[in-house]
C-alpha cells in the first residue's frame, strides 16, 4: 500500500527540476518560435532561406545531446553538465540580445554582414549550451526518484508508474513554459520590440540557473560504486591513458588482465576508483562497451528512422505556419493584431487540457478493450501520434488551397481569411504530440541500459535533430526542382500568393502515411530489451 500511495505523486527536487526545466522551455520558444519573422523582416532573409536557416539551427541543437550524452554518462555527472551547459546557455542568450540590440544601428553591408555572424554565433552557442543541458537535466530529474537503479519496466509495477508519472509532469512542465513563451514573447517581439523580446528570456534563463544553484543541496547525485566524484575519474583516466602510452614498448597485460565483459548496468565507461593498472583494463571495457552502444543503438535504429517524417511536420509550426498565418486577417477588435507565431501556443494549450483526459478517460477506456492495466503500449502510443501527424497534414493542405483561391480575388496583401482556420492543424498536432512525443520519450529511456539513460534522452532529440536537417534538405530540393526558369518561383516563393505550399503539405501526408505503415510492421517483429 505504501508503494501505491508513492506512485501518485513526485517528490520536491522532481518538482522543482520540471519549473525549472519549463522555465528553459519559456527562453528557448521565447526565441525559436518567432525567429523565423525576425530572419524575414529583420535580417531580410527570404522565406525559404529563413526556414531553412530556423530548420538548421534546430537541428544542430537537437543533434548536439547525442555528443553530449556518452560524456555525461561515462565521464561526467549530470549536476556538473547542468551547471556547465547552463553557463553557455546564457552567454549565447546575452550574445543575441546584444546583437539585437545593435543591428538598428548598423548601416553598411560590411557592419551587417557582422552582425548577421554575430547573431549565427550566438544562436550556435544557445545550441551547444541546450545540448547539454536538456537531456542531463532531464535525466537527473529521473533519477531523484526513490527507485532501485533498474530499467524502468522491471520487477514490478512500481519503478515503471513512478517514471511514467515524472515523464507525464515533466512534459506538462515544458510545456507550459513553451505556451508562455510563445503566447506572450511572440506579441512582445512584434509590438515592443525584439531586444527586449529576447532579453527577458535571457533573464528567465539566468533565474532557472539560480534556481538550480539553491536547490543543490536537496539534489540525490547517484554516482558509480566506489563514490569518487567523477572529477577524480577523469583525472584518473588521464593517468591511466598516460601510463598506457608510456609503457607501451615495455609492458604487457598480464594473465590477470581478463576481459570481463562490461554490463550496461550501473557502471560508467571510465570506473571510478581506478589504479593505472585498472585503467589499462578498462581500455579493453570500454571498447567492449563502445560495441555495446552500437548494438543498442542499432537495435533501436528502424523505431528511430520511421519517426523521422513525424519530426519534420512538427518543423511547419515555427516555419511555414507562421509565414501563412502573416498574410490572414489577424485583427481581433480594432486595435489589436494576433502575432502568427502565437498560434504554436494552440499546440501547447491542447496538450495541456487534453493531457489529463488522457489519463482519466482514455486510458480506462483502452483498459476495457484491451485488457491491458496500462491501456495501450507505448509503440501504440507513438502509432496513434503519427496517425494524428497525418490528419494534420491533411488538414492543413486544405486550408492552404482555400487560401491561395481567395487570394487569386483578392487584390490586397492581406486576405478575409481568419487566421483562426489554421487552428485545426495546430491542436492535431498537439494531440499528436501527446501520444508521439511522450511515447518516445518513456520508450527510449526504457529501451536503453541504466548507465546509458542520458543517451537514451539524447536518442529521443535526436529524432528531432534529424527532422530538422531533413526538412531543410526537403525544402532545398522542392526549391530546386519546383523553381521556373528564371529561378523566382517556387513552392517556397517569397509572395504567399504563388506559394504552392499545399502541395508541400500533401507531401509530406503521404510520407507520415507510408512512415507510419512501415513503423506498424516493424513494431511486430521488435523485442523489447526491458
Amino acid at each position: 500500500m505504501a508503494g501505491g500511495q508513492r506512485t501518485q505523486a513526485l517528490n520536491k527536487p522532481c518538482v522543482l527540476l520540471i519549473v525549472i526545466a519549463g522555465m528553459e522551455r519559456f527562453a528557448f520558444k521565447g526565441v525559436a518560435s518567432n525567429l523565423v519573422t525576425y530572419l524575414t523582416d529583420v535580417v531580410k532573409m527570404s522565406n525559404s532561406s529563413a526556414a531553412k536557416t530556423v530548420n538548421s539551427w534546430c537541428g544542430f541543437t537537437s543533434m548536439l545531446p547525442l555528443l553530449v550524452a556518452p560524456l555525461a554518462d561515462s565521464y561526467w555527472d549530470q549536476y556538473s553538465t547542468v551547471l556547465v551547459s547552463a553557463f553557455l546557455y546564457v552567454l549565447g542568450l546575452i550574445a543575441l540580445t546584444s546583437t539585437t540590440l545593435v543591428w538598428p544601428w548598423t548601416s553598411t553591408s560590411i557592419k551587417k554582414t557582422s552582425s548577421t555572424s554575430s547573431l549565427f554565433w550566438s544562436l550556435y552557442m544557445i545550441s551547444i549550451g541546450q545540448g547539454g543541458y536538456n537531456p542531463s537535466l532531464q535525466t537527473f530529474g529521473a533519477d531523484q526518484l526513490d527507485t532501485d537503479d533498474e530499467l524502468p519496466s522491471t520487477k514490478n509495477g512500481y519503478n515503471s508508474d513512478q517514471k511514467s508519472l515524472f515523464f507525464k509532469w515533466w512534459y506538462f512542465g515544458i510545456c507550459s513554459g513553451s505556451l508562455m513563451g510563445v503566447s506572450l514573447m511572440s506579441y512582445v517581439q512584434d509590438t515592443l520590440g525584439w531586444g527586449l523580446g529576447f532579453a527577458i528570456p535571457t533573464i528567465m534563463m539566468v533565474t532557472s540557473v539560480a534556481l538550480l544553484s539553491c536547490g543543490s543541496r536537496f539534489f540525490t547525485y547517484k554516482q558509480a560504486k566506489g563514490g569518487v566524484p567523477s572529477e577524480t575519474s577523469i583525472v584518473h583516466s588521464i593517468k591511466a591513458t598516460a601510463a598506457k602510452m608510456m609503457n607501451c614498448g615495455f609492458t604487457t597485460l598480464s594473465s590477470k588482465s581478463d576481459v570481463v565483459e562490461l554490463e550496461l548496468e550501473e557502471r560508467p565507461l571510465c570506473h571510478q576508483d581506478l589504479d593505472v593498472n585498472e585503467g589499462l583494463d578498462n581500455s579493453t571495457s570500454n571498447g567492449i562497451q563502445m560495441l555495446e552502444i552500437a548494438k543498442v543503438v542499432l537495435h533501436l535504429l528502424p523505431i528511430w528512422t520511421m519517426l523521422l517524417v513525424f519530426a519534420i511536420i512538427f518543423q511547419q509550426p515555427a516555419t511555414f505556419f507562421t509565414k501563412q498565418g502573416m498574410t490572414m486577417k489577424r485583427n481581433i477588435g480594432s486595435n489589436f493584431k494576433i502575432p502568427p507565431a502565437t498560434l504554436q501556443s494552440a499546440i501547447t494549450v491542447s496538450i495541456i487540457l487534453l493531457m489529463p483526459f488522457y489519463d482519466t478517460f482514455f486510458i480506462p477506456l483502452c483498459r476495457i478493450f484491451t485488457h491491458d492495466e496500462k491501456g495501450i503500449s507505448v509503440m501504440q502510443r507513438m502509432g496513434i501520434g503519427m496517425f494524428l501527424s497525418v490528419v494534420a497534414m491533411i488538414i492543413a493542405a486544405l486550408v492552404e488551397t482555400k487560401r491561395l483561391e481567395i487570394s487569386n480575388n483578392t487584390p490586397s496583401e492581406t486576405l478575409g481569411l481568419s487566421i483562426f482556420w489554421l487552428l485545426p492543424q495546430y491542436i492535431l498536432l498537439g494531440i499528436s504530440d501527446i501520444f508521439t512525443v511522450v511515447g518516445m520519450q518513456e520508450f527510449f529511456y526504457g529501451e536503453v541500459p541504466v548507465g546509458m539513460r542520458t543517451m537514451g534522452i539524447a536518442l529521443y532529440t535526436s529524432v528531432f535533430g534529424v527532422g530538422s536537417f531533413l526538412s531543410a534538405l526537403l525544402i532545398s530540393l522542392l526549391e530546386h526542382f519546383t523553381s521556373s526558369r528564371d529561378g523566382k518561383l517556387s513552392w517556397f516563393c517569397d509572395d504567399m500568393r504563388q506559394a504552392r505550399l499545399d502541395k508541400y503539405y500533401w507531401l509530406l501526408a503521404f510520407a507520415s502515411a507510408l512512415s507510419l505503415l512501415i513503423f506498424i510492421v516493424l513494431c511486430r517483429f521488435f523485442r523489447s530489451r526491458s
